[in-house]
């Protein structure tokens, strides 16, 4: 049975560009799959026979002799209906031409340096009010006696036989082509026959960096600041990667924070709180003054507007929480107890308690209320 024309299997002009045959392919390729025809022989051989011309058509040499000669210009054997597809490109060229990476193309792979994360720790006043800072940085970086080639100087990498630069070899099975790391190379595409004496072939040194590092106000626990460029350097002059910078905030002996609001616990003696006045509370600016209402209970909370932390996205100032704890003294004196004493006295029983402590009276009449509902 005669062989159907390449392109007409692929559904492109002849003239079609080496990507419009790919995406043609990843279509008919992810249509004719065995994994989606279970089992069905007829479109088994249209599969096979997709990545027959895919292989032949992106192949400039083979499609050049393809392009003359037809079919007897490209021996059918070397093909053998298997196919050198590589189902990475297959996927990794989809979503790369969505999210911007993946690989174009056989090529070696290019190994961007590996991401650093550095740790922290600021007061939180350094985190409201921002600040320079250094860290000290332990990293790989470009050897300088080697540029970061991994060769002696005066010497050259040379282009790996095994892969012929390509830093992938394919290995078939039955219908299936699949591309593997080659094991010569270890993917880098080409091998240091004469390496430097410095990193010792590796174009990378263990080497420890300082960086001034800009704080902006109003960071947070949690908040990350790239640095980009300054994580490991990449293998043979790639690109290196970033350094992170991850912020946490030291508890503070007064302050909690939850995003740009402060909140502080404000202890009263409670004569104070019972008679009311003027007290001075901290924030992060120095001392202000808070108005104590009479008869204030603890849990009041008291807010002082814009005293809290600027935003470092929206520059919005949030507030000081002051929540009021009344204090029961301690160590009393026979005189002081006695006081105490006369007081709770003069505020008598019955409905006069009620009218002084209201809250405590609440209580116990749902007290007796309960056990009255029990017993009958």
């Amino acid at each position: 049975m005669s062989k159907r024309d390449y392109y007409e299997v692929l559904g492109v002009a002849k003239d079609a560009s080496e990507r419009d045959i790919k995406k043609a392919y990843k279509r008919l390729a992810m249509k004719y799959h065995p994994d989606r025809t279970k089992g069905d022989k007829e479109l088994e051989e249209k599969f096979k026979e997709v990545q027959e011309a895919y292989e032949i058509l992106t192949d400039d040499q083979k499609r050049a002799a393809y392009d003359q000669y037809g079919h007897a210009g490209v021996d059918p054997n070397r093909g053998g209906g298997g196919g050198g597809a590589d189902f990475g490109d297959i996927f990794g060229d989809v979503f790369g031409d969505i999210f911007g990476g993946g690989r174009r193309g056989g090529g070696q792979r290019v190994r961007r340096g590996a991401d650093l994360r550095y740790n922290l720790e600021l007061s939180l006043e350094e985190a409201v009010r921002g600040k320079d800072v250094e860290i000290r940085v332990p990293t790989l970086q470009s050897c300088d006696e080697c540029d970061g080639s991994g060769a002696k100087k005066g010497s050259k990498p040379t282009t790996c036989p095994t892969c012929h630069g390509q830093g992938q070899v394919q290995m078939r099975q039955g219908f299936f082509a699949v591309q593997q790391t080659c094991p010569t190379c270890s993917g880098r595409g080409n091998i240091i026959s004469d390496p430097c004496r410095k990193c010792h072939g590796q174009g990378r040194v263990e080497k420890t960096k300082t960086l001034s590092v800009k704080i902006p106000a109003g960071v947070d626990t949690g908040d990350r600041i790239r640095l980009s460029g300054e994580g490991e350097a990449g293998e043979q002059g790639a690109p290196a990667g970033d350094l992170y910078v991850q912020v946490h905030i030291r508890e503070h002996d007064i302050f909690q924070r939850d995003g740009n609001n402060l909140y502080c616990e404000v202890p009263l003696s409670f004569t104070r709180a019972a008679l009311g006045g003027e007290i001075e509370v901290p924030t992060l600016d120095g001392k202000v003054k808070l108005k104590i209402n009479p008869e204030t209970q603890t849990g009041r909370m008291f807010r002082l507007r814009g005293k809290g932390v600027k935003s470092v996205r929206s520059g919005a100032t949030g507030d000081l929480m002051c929540k009021v704890v009344v204090e029961t003294p301690v160590n009393l004196s026979a005189k002081q107890k006695e006081l105490l004493e006369e007081l709770d006295k003069s505020m008598g029983t019955g409905k006069d308690t009620a009218k002084h402590r209201p809250k405590e009276t609440s209580f116990f009449d749902g007290v007796k209320k309960f056990f009255d509902d029990l017993t009958n």
